[in-house]
């Protein structure tokens, strides 16, 4: 067993790092204030391949793999959890045309969004469903040779950019739920105001509203009624990029605790000098280098999925842990900054409105402690 970074990873992780550093850093307190990302940004990670970095080269991919993904995700997400979320879902949306497409719509949707020129989304909550597919109301009616679509999907990332949706509904004549692939232009197909969440700023959630979008039959995804399947699968995926989004939120909170326990002074001693400080940084280390092996270890097994059942309970604990260790990561480097952690002009006060997403999102962290139990328990 080696724990080690092929010199490919290490290139992608220190390109990834050198450009958060030098493009991001600066602006994260705007993107934090506008709750925007400026277009540039999102171009230059188009540039870099940063859009595209699990998937085929012959796709417009850069075929690096998950745990490539894991390593850039890191760097991103410590500079701008908002950004980091908006490359996130579109990993998972991409991930899903990727895994369950055919050649055809390989081609058609995923080339300009390897290259950033299209964002994906991945449209399955609604206003009343929580996380239960029986309760989906949206509809997709056959006509002809395409599909009318009908419904509201909730809280969906990227809705907001061109590029495909893998939008879930009910199919008319089977009565089971289906995924279909929705170009975001499409005559129908609006969106509400970003929704105004407390942090993750940069990162935009809306409100899809879809009135008879139509779409030719041959955007359903997969096959007829495999749209928990194609949900499972691609939410199990999607874990990758949400606890890669928390371990930068940790890796952001170690280094500002230990900036300003270093640039803090008490009685003219910087106060890194002081036992509990010193305490509170260690505990923040144990868990960054818990959270990271945990993290490169499901993009690991990301790039050799065999076990779906198994590669979902272990991205569940994956994904539970390392938000959950963010949350107590920022509380800790809050500790440290004392009352000046509550302040704007600091950082930490950012991750620490950012840290409580975590939970909530993309399965809250209850119900993936029931998924890994359930496969403990009949394994």
């Amino acid at each position: 067993m080696e724990f080690a970074l092929t010199k490919e990873q290490a290139l992608i992780q220190k390109a990834a790092r050198e450009y958060a550093d030098k493009f991001i850093e600066p602006i994260w307190k705007q993107i934090d204030e506008e709750n925007k990302v400026p277009d540039e940004i999102l171009k230059g990670l188009g540039e870099l391949d940063l859009f595209g970095i699990p998937f085929p080269e012959e796709y417009g991919g850069a075929g690096a793999g998950y745990v490539s993904y894991v390593l850039v995700m890191e760097q991103l997400a410590a500079a701008s959890s908002g950004i980091a979320m908006i490359v996130s879902a579109h990993t998972l949306g991409l991930g899903a045309i990727s895994r369950f497409g055919n050649e055809e719509q390989k081609k058609k949707y995923m080339l300009k969004a390897c290259k950033g020129e299209h964002i994906a989304s991945f449209a399955f909550t609604e206003p009343g469903t929580g996380s239960d597919p029986k309760q989906i109301t949206t509809t997709a009616v056959k006509d002809g040779d395409s599909y009318l679509i009908n419904g509201t999907k909730r809280f969906i990332s990227n809705a907001n950019f061109p590029g495909p949706a893998v939008i879930f509904a009910n199919e008319s004549e089977s009565g089971k739920i289906t995924a279909f692939i929705v170009d975001k232009s499409s005559a129908g197909y609006t969106v509400s105001e970003p929704w105004d969440k407390n942090g993750m700023h940069g990162g935009p959630l809306v409100d899809v509203y879809m009135k008879n979008v139509r779409i030719p039959a041959e955007n359903i995804l997969g096959e007829i009624g495999m749209g928990y399947s194609i949900l499972q699968v691609g939410i199990s995926f999607g874990k990758v990029g949400m606890s890669s989004t928390a371990l930068g939120g940790i890796l952001a909170a170690r280094n500002e605790a230990v900036k300003y326990a270093k640039e803090k002074t008490h009685r003219d001693l910087p106060i890194a000098r002081f036992q509990s400080v010193q305490l509170l940084i260690a505990d923040i280390a144990a868990k960054y280098e818990a959270c990271k092996w945990l993290t490169y270890r499901l993009g690991y097994q990301a790039d050799h999925f065999k076990d779906p059942r198994q590669f979902a309970k272990d991205a569940a604990l994956t994904k539970t842990f390392v938000s959950e260790s963010l949350v107590d990561a920022a509380r800790q480097a809050m500790a440290v900054h004392g009352s000046y952690g509550l302040m704007r002009d600091y950082k930490i006060e950012r991750i620490w409105r950012d840290c409580i997403i975590g939970p909530q999102i993309e399965g809250v962290s209850d119900m993936q402690k029931v998924i890994v139990a359930n496969v403990t328990l009949n394994s």
